[in-house]
């Protein structure tokens, strides 16, 4: 297990990891966006007692950035990171974890930058976090075991099994987290990956994408999956405006862009 001292996530044994030189201008928007963490586990006094936020807070109208695009609804600028963004992951290949009246979160990826992407997201958002190498050459990024995560665990869990709770709904900080973890580029389109043992978090992963203009097919195991596969020229430019500018971390083609 290796802890990791600085959560930044840009000091990750640079030797091992390195993170390319970042855009100028994306790093400043992405230190606006980091200055403003919201207090663990205080989303809405729904998601502090273990149920989900409610998804019209803070969406009275589409604020700007400094440069004068105009963000989104529901995208990942528009609100302040929050625990409850979590479950992006968890509608992936995340997993929780209970362990008396604590909860751990984990998540297995395929690159080196995805690590330095959700080290430094799950810092916002007040949580320790590691990672490991798996005997597959991935990554195993985890948090550590706290009670912040126990409403989450609550919520998803039924016995050991993970399935989406009633009221589930994605948002652009959520899906951000959700691509940053398992999103794979798929000219023309793009993939998020699923958890492999999750079927029953499929079908309701799916409507929660479509709810957000994001209907996607899903993809099979045995045809590349389990994934769902965005594609069309609208849907992807939707994609683009929910999770944001890319990290700094993050290979230009691993990240939709908008055009």
């Amino acid at each position: 297990m290796n802890g990791l001292g600085d959560q930044s996530g840009g000091e990750l044994l640079p030797a091992l990891f390195p993170v390319p030189d970042p855009d100028p201008a994306s790093t400043a928007r992405a230190g606006r966006r980091g200055r403003r963490t919201a207090p663990v586990g205080t989303d809405t006094p729904a998601a502090a007692a273990g149920g989900e936020p409610d998804p019209t807070r803070d969406l009275s109208g589409p604020p700007e950035t400094a440069e004068g695009r105009q963000l989104v609804f529901f995208g990942a600028e528009t609100a302040e990171p929050s625990v409850a963004d979590l479950v992006g992951l968890l509608a992936g290949p995340g997993e929780v974890v209970r362990m008396g009246g604590t909860a751990r979160l984990s998540v297995v990826v395929d690159a080196a930058w995805r690590v330095h992407v959700l080290v430094a997201e799950l810092a916002q958002r007040g949580l320790a976090a590691s990672w490991e190498p798996t005997e597959d050459e991935r990554h195993a990024v985890r948090t550590s075991y706290t009670r912040t995560l126990k409403p989450l665990a609550m919520a998803w869990l039924r016995g050991a099994a993970k399935r989406p709770p009633a009221g589930f709904h994605l948002n652009g900080r959520r899906l951000r987290l959700w691509l940053a973890a398992a999103g794979v580029a798929e000219p023309p389109g793009f993939l998020l990956r699923l958890g492999a043992a999750d079927q029953q978090c499929w079908e309701p992963v799916g409507r929660a994408l479509a709810a957000v203009g994001l209907a996607g097919d899903l993809l099979a195991p045995e045809l590349g999956g389990p994934a769902y596969l965005i594609t069309g020229r609208r849907r992807l430019r939707r994609l683009a405006e929910l999770v944001g500018d890319p990290p700094p971390a993050a290979p230009a083609p691993a990240w939709p862009a908008l055009s």
